[in-house]
């Protein structure tokens, strides 16, 4: 199966890719997602070995900040169930949880590629993330945008994965 691509956003103070290369196996469980698109990508399209883009977002500088793939297959996402996080869901139940989550592996930082650079990339115009008003926190990467953006990283002398 050829692998898919996917860009994933996560606020640095929340879990950077820092954070996830510093986390045993450089592995990180992505939490917190409360969009049912997003939530149905995680559930219905990824697939363990899927390459990730990496998204540092809500941030002063936004952008791709590394690499990582798809690590595990779905699971309820705990911190629907915990009163005290700010993901908690109330209509969410052990027998019938909303939300799942894949863990995800950090293969490698990159240097930040921002939303500037990215927009100036003529063959990135369609990208999803680049859309007017998208704010899925995980979008589908196609296969060409993923080879313009790796081979952006790669004039830097970046090592790049390629799945």
């Amino acid at each position: 199966m050829t692998p898919q691509y996917w860009l994933m956003k996560s606020e640095p103070e929340e879990c950077s890719i820092d954070d996830a290369l510093a986390a045993p196996k450089r592995t990180v469980p992505w939490t917190g997602v409360r969009n049912y698109q997003a939530r149905n990508f995680i559930r219905d399209a990824m697939r363990v070995g899927d390459g990730v883009l990496f998204y540092h977002s809500s941030c002063p500088q936004p952008g791709i900040a590394g690499i990582a793939r798809v690590a595990s297959a779905t699971r309820p996402d705990p911190t629907q169930f915990d009163p005290k996080s700010p993901y908690f869901d109330t209509a969410s139940t052990a027998d019938a949880p909303r939300w799942l989550l894949r863990d995800v592996q950090a293969v490698r930082k990159t240097r930040l590629l921002g939303l500037a650079e990215l927009r100036a990339e003529p063959a990135l115009a369609d990208l999803i993330l680049l859309r007017r008003g998208n704010r899925l926190s995980i979008t589908p990467v196609a296969s060409a945008h993923w080879a313009v953006i790796t081979r952006l990283l790669q004039r830097d002398r970046w090592p790049i994965w390629h799945g």
